[in-house]
């Protein structure tokens, strides 16, 4: 089953083209949305293995779009898009628990790097996970 990502930006072409470059590019499955507070029950329906969020949208921002998700799943790694960016920014972001801080425009390949080696890091956790529990099985 490929992993499945939530991508959510108030600006519909970011949408579209963010849903494009991953449907194109990737095994992935996508699932958009303009409304921060619609991502967050969606997050809490879960299945998502990635987000990807701008930083400045009306009604929740990033940071507290970053703060919302962890509460709900702290290991759903999140990457922040913003036109916005600058180190204070960006060290907030990281110090909140957003996986990476992309600044636009982006090229494409770097946003596709970045998801891949975000959902690597997801993919080794649950592999770390199964091995531990695993090893308690053949232990106990």
């Amino acid at each position: 089953m490929p992993e499945k990502l939530l991508i959510v930006d108030d600006e519909p072409d970011m949408l579209k083209l963010l849903s494009m470059i991953i449907r194109e590019k990737t095994s992935y499955e996508s699932v958009t949305t303009n409304n921060p507070l619609e991502a967050v029950d969606l997050v809490k329906q879960g299945g998502f293995d990635l987000v990807i969020a701008d930083l400045k949208m009306p009604g929740l921002d990033g940071v507290e779009l970053i703060d919302a998700i962890k509460k709900i799943d702290e290991d759903l790694p999140i990457i922040i898009i913003t036109a916005y960016g600058n180190v204070e920014s960006a060290l907030e972001i990281m110090h909140k628990g957003a996986f990476d801080f992309i600044t636009k425009p982006f090229r494409k390949e770097h946003i596709l790097y970045t998801i891949d080696k975000a959902l690597k890091l997801v993919r080794l956790k649950k592999e770390n996970e199964a091995l531990k529990e695993r090893l308690k099985k053949t232990e106990g």
